[in-house]
């Protein structure tokens, strides 16, 4: 078993936490502290299974291996979404 540690939580890559909502709410705030990571979401992959996006500044190897696999059950997907514009 796999076993992901965000903050204090321990995130279990077998048992869902909860709704998808409720698991990326609970993690965005780590999420978005690891190095690349520009905004974390909700979607789909192309199996339609839910998963939590994290979108991430570049396709750095180094930084994309620091977002985990899976988090609260559901699993994670990386997309380069670029450095966000300033409003």
């Amino acid at each position: 078993m796999l076993v992901v540690m965000l903050g204090s939580a321990a995130v279990g890559a077998c048992g869902v936490e909860g709704s998808i909502q409720q698991v990326k709410e609970q993690h965005t705030a780590e999420l978005m502290t690891l190095p690349g990571v520009v905004s974390v979401g909700i979607g789909q992959n192309s199996n339609g299974e839910k998963v939590i996006l994290v979108g991430m500044e570049s396709a750095d190897a180094a930084a994309q291996s620091a977002v985990p696999e899976r988090i609260g059950g559901y699993p994670v997907e990386i997309r380069v979404a670029g450095r966000p514009a300033a409003q």
